[in-house]
């Protein structure tokens, strides 16, 4: 018997991403030939240690929507900055007609978000964090756009640049001399 441990047919392999579809919707576009139906997927994808992204895409079914979808996401991932197991500091974001509001949060309290914000915190990695969406909107796209501005918003801390270490070694020395 000939077995193969590779990728049989129908099986995928696994990804190194978390993915969640948020929001799937059926879309017509009215033309002079007729309505044409498509589908519009939003979905999150996260590695759960800081790496996140999303992605919007329309396909003619389902499958192809959440494909494009997906490959959008993986494109437009970025880096979330954790410090001390919550996010460097409180920040508020608007896109549109959605805000959201990010505060950094006491160990073990876990991730208190709503909704959509609540899936990117997630699939973000950030174990503690306190969350408000302050707009009107409930659409879900409009505060997953608010809400990875406002993670995108933290400054990375900067690495200490090798010569300011000489000088300071170097200052070091000619004050014991």
């Amino acid at each position: 018997m000939n077995k193969s441990f590779g990728k049989g047919r129908g099986q995928k392999e696994k990804s190194e991403f978390d993915q969640h579809i948020l929001d799937l919707a059926r879309v017509t576009r009215v033309t002079e030939g007729g309505k044409h139906l498509s589908f519009r997927a939003c979905v999150v994808l996260g590695d759960r240690h800081g790496k996140v992204g999303y992605g919007v895409a329309k396909g003619k079914d389902v499958q192809l929507g959440v494909e494009k979808a997906v490959n959008q996401a993986k494109k437009h991932m970025i880096k979330v900055p954790i410090v001390k197991e919550t996010i460097p500091h409180f920040v508020i974001s608007k896109f549109k007609a959605a805000s959201v509001m990010l505060k950094p949060a006491p160990k073990g309290s876990g991730i208190i978000a709503g909704g959509a914000a609540r899936v990117v915190l997630e699939l973000a990695g950030i174990p503690n964090v306190s969350s408000k969406i302050l707009g009107k909107t409930k659409n879900k796209i409009a505060v997953v756009k608010a809400t990875f501005a406002a993670l995108e918003s933290f400054k990375r801390p900067a690495a200490p640049k090798k010569f300011e270490q000489v000088k300071e070694e170097k200052v070091g020395k000619d004050i014991e001399k």
